[in-house]
């Protein structure tokens, strides 16, 4: 059976990131990459798709486990009848070649402990050829090699293609092991010390959460919400991935399983937004950068996602040989809806680019130039049917929130040249264009006899992207249609006290994703409800829901893109950035900017 999403911890060193459950198990890995083929895809299958697990010899689960504050460095602990075992693992920051360093202690006793390495490359598919080689065990296929080894030796051998370690640990001794990739043409790479690697990643990482500003409620879960955020950035572009993982079930047993190992402009003005209000300006800047680079060129050809530095081509496959989270199948890599047209990322990234430059990071050359393009073409395509937020995969709409963002994109534009009049644009046509898109959303979005913005133009459908209408300064929050709009989303798609992206059961025909019909609460969406309360004048309902909210995180903090409320887990890709995001920046929203710094 497989464990539960909530049940993984992730490690990281701002490259690639690996999941380690609750038995001691890496069962994700992709290397050298966020994107890269995983050489540990058990978590999408069996045991023989590869996985790397350290444990007292004979047992299950973990008795307990937890992270060392304000770091990415994880311990995992058994209490056995023969005393009690720690396992602490981490990714060190690496020079040129990723490491997973797992160090076993003894706590208490004499404890026999058992690692079992099944190594598979390109996603959990190739056995790699396996040899000894100066104290090491090498793993060769294709393009991928590792170096295993451990300080001091232990017995270590071969069996049914995997390498097994048996050994014994006293109170305070330790064995230290070593799992190094580089590329198979290469040479060994230098080894590091693994005992440094855990001081100095413990220093690293507590200085840097150190920086955040936010010191109000909740600040434990705020802090691992940035660290994961932090855990997610691909550290050479500044880029964030959207979470760690593909093709983790929005429905267990279902087929919306996506790859989310890439960049998304959705993501882009929260994330900004999160990284400058908690006091990480070089890390907002450093995403603003790897804006800039992604979205440079024409601007019909701005894509809503790219990859780590910037790639735009992510073809979408499926891996037959995976069966998929508790049988979620396809497995797939790459994502189609790099090709759909979103209009609402226009407005994302102006508002970035507006966020930016009313925050103090410095100006970079042709940024006004490039968002003034991204206008003109807005000015002649913001009446076209997009494939809308969530990347719908039934035909182009009228989405009201693509409407919306297409308002916040000349908006921006209209409020910067307000502000730095030496800027040049047209002023009076921008402001006569963002009066046509708000008239045309008001008049064609909306729904008088029941009081609420809808899905699409002319539809009966509610959709949660409309919670950010009085977030993005589209309506006050204190306008009837929005007091409207919030509690007809809350009452039509809460669903055990939270908040669903849109119906996807429809007993009239296919519903608007074309897909098969049912997913869990998107917790992003939920905390967006906690925002638009709080606007609206509701301060102890937001709080009561940023409380429920805040009580699913994992044991270690964490939280996926979605939860089941009927079967109590959650669901998604994992960790999700986006969950995160909207944690930290509902926090901010409700207990007040004071407590930010």
């Amino acid at each position: 059976m497989n464990p539960r999403i909530e049940d993984y911890a992730v490690i990281g060193d701002e490259q690639t990131a690996a999941l380690v459950g609750r038995d001691g198990s890496i069962d994700w890995l992709c290397l050298p990459r966020f994107d890269s083929g995983a050489c540990f895809a058990r978590l999408l299958g069996d045991e023989d798709n590869g996985y790397w697990r350290i444990a007292p010899k004979g047992a299950g689960t973990c008795t307990r486990r937890g992270y060392r504050p304000d770091t990415l460095v994880l311990d995992t602990e058994w209490d056995t009848p023969e005393g009690t075992l720690r396992v602490t693992d981490l990714m060190p920051q690496r020079e040129k070649v990723p490491d997973v360093v797992r160090i076993v202690e003894g706590v208490s006793g004499r404890v026999t402990v058992r690692s079992t390495l099944r190594l598979r490359f390109d996603h959990g598919s190739i056995v790699p050829w396996m040899r000894r080689s100066d104290g090491h065990r090498v793993a060769v296929a294709g393009p991928d090699s590792t170096w295993l080894r451990s300080e001091p030796h232990v017995r270590t051998w071969g069996e049914d293609l995997g390498t097994h370690s048996e050994f014994t640990v006293a109170e305070g001794e330790r064995v230290a092991f070593v799992l190094t990739w580089h590329p198979s043409h290469q040479p060994r790479p230098r080894l590091i010390d693994p005992y440094k690697a855990l001081s100095s990643s413990v220093r690293d990482w507590r200085h840097w959460s150190g920086r955040c500003r936010y010191d109000g409620p909740y600040r434990d879960i705020v802090v691992r919400s940035l660290i994961t955020l932090k855990a997610l950035t691909y550290r050479p572009t500044g880029g964030i991935v959207a979470a760690a993982t593909t093709s983790l079930p929005e429905k267990l047993g279902g087929v919306r399983n996506w790859d989310y190992r890439y960049c998304w402009l959705r993501d882009s003005t929260l994330t900004l937004n999160v990284l400058l209000a908690a006091g990480y300006h070089e890390e907002a800047e450093a995403w603003r950068d790897w804006l800039l680079r992604a979205v440079a060129g024409s601007p019909e050809d701005l894509q809503i996602m790219y990859g780590v530095a910037g790639e735009r081509r992510l073809p979408e496959t499926e891996l037959p040989w995976l069966a998929g989270f508790a049988g979620s199948a396809p497995v797939r890599i790459g994502n189609s809806a790099v090709d759909q047209l979103q209009l609402d990322v226009y407005g994302e990234v102006m508002d970035s680019l507006w966020l930016a430059r009313q925050s103090g990071l410095s100006a970079r050359p042709h940024m006004w130039a490039l968002q003034c393009a991204l206008i003109d073409f807005l000015d002649e395509q913001w009446r076209q049917p997009d494939e809308g937020l969530w990347e719908v995969r039934g035909g182009r709409r009228q989405f009201t929130h693509s409407k919306v963002m297409a308002w916040v994109a000349v908006d921006r534009a209209v409020r910067t040249l307000e502000e730095h009049p030496e800027l040049e644009g047209d002023l009076s046509g921008w402001r006569a264009l963002r009066d046509e898109i708000h008239a045309e959303v008001c008049a064609r979005g909306y729904d008088p006899e029941r009081n609420t913005f809808t899905q699409y133009y002319g539809s009966r459908e509610l959709d949660a992207s409309l919670l950010l209408i009085p977030r993005v300064g589209f309506l006050p929050p204190d306008d009837p249609r929005v007091i409207g709009t919030v509690d007809a989303i809350a009452a039509d798609l809460g669903e055990g006290g939270f908040v669903r992206r849109y119906d996807t059961e429809d007993p009239e025909g296919p519903v608007v994703d074309g897909l098969p019909e049912g997913e869990g609460s998107f917790l992003a969406c939920s905390f967006w409800l906690a925002d638009a309360l709080y606007m609206t004048g509701r301060a102890d309902e937001a709080r009561a829901l940023f409380e429920r909210l805040a009580g699913l995180v994992n044991d270690v903090g964490l939280l996926a893109e979605e939860y089941d409320a009927e079967a109590g887990c959650q669901l998604g890709n994992f960790p999700q950035a986006f969950s995160h995001i909207a944690l930290v920046n509902t926090a901010l929203t409700l207990f007040g900017t004071e407590e930010a710094g």
